[in-house]
């Protein structure tokens, strides 16, 4: 169960790596194709904008991947919850005010990998 727990959360932290690198280095390329209901004029003046989001979903990953290497279980855990509760938190917001399929892609697959973690 923990190896589970563990590799989902590795999941979601690889997944907001990604996200990271949209935002922060390919928003005007990438970005383009993978949020193609954001008006294509805007990619080039909302640079900025979406390079502080890239940080911050930077950070989100980085203690997740903290978490993983935590040696004391219950510490390791607490940082994990703490990191999930957070992506859920962003990815039902996100869901509410840009768009439903953020809640499927970010919130869900940290919600499983919370229940995996609450579980061990």
């Amino acid at each position: 169960m923990k190896l589970i727990a563990h590799i989902l959360i590795a999941f979601v932290a690889i997944e907001h790596l990604y996200i990271l690198w949209i935002e922060m280095f390919a928003w005007t390329t990438v970005g383009k194709k993978t949020f193609r209901t954001f008006p294509a004029d805007l990619f080039e003046p909302t640079k900025a904008l979406a390079a502080n989001q890239g940080l911050y979903n930077g950070f989100l990953s980085a203690g997740l991947i903290w978490s993983l290497l935590i040696t004391d279980s219950n510490w390791s855990k607490y940082v994990a919850i703490f990191f999930l509760t957070c992506v859920i938190v962003a990815g039902i917001y996100g869901s509410f005010t840009a768009s439903k399929s953020i809640f499927m892609k970010q919130a869900l697959p940290a919600i499983i990998a919370l229940v995996f973690t609450l579980l061990t």
